[in-house]
């Protein structure tokens, strides 16, 4: 069994006012934490694996299909791999959630 904390692990910021953290993970899935600032923007991008999460704090703003879908505290998403998706933070205070990913994400670019 693997155990991570989070209040040991260091955040990346993968663009300006988005923090993320990568937890414990299988060779079939990991899981990872994100904050998100007030005014943050989470270009358009896809990647090939399936991606679900869970909003703790605050609203998300999903943007896919030319759909909008607000996520806030304790409602989760599911976004299909290779799913066009972005993401903007347009409230006031930091979202804060976890994200699933299977297979994992290997050297995802912002780890960089």
């Amino acid at each position: 069994m693997e155990r991570v904390s989070l209040s040991e692990t260091d955040s990346t910021e993968a663009v300006d006012g988005v923090h993320l953290a990568v937890l414990a993970g299988t060779e079939s899935m990991n899981v990872q934490h994100f904050e998100i600032e007030p005014g943050a923007v989470i270009d358009e991008h896809d990647h090939p694996n399936e991606q679900t999460g869970i909003v703790f704090e605050g609203e998300l703003t999903f943007l896919v299909e030319g759909e909008e879908i607000v996520c806030g505290p304790g409602d989760s998403y599911a976004i299909p791999g290779d799913e066009p998706h972005a993401a903007e933070n347009r409230g006031d205070e930091i979202v804060r959630g976890v994200d699933v990913f299977s297979p994992p994400r290997e050297n995802p670019s912002w780890q960089e």
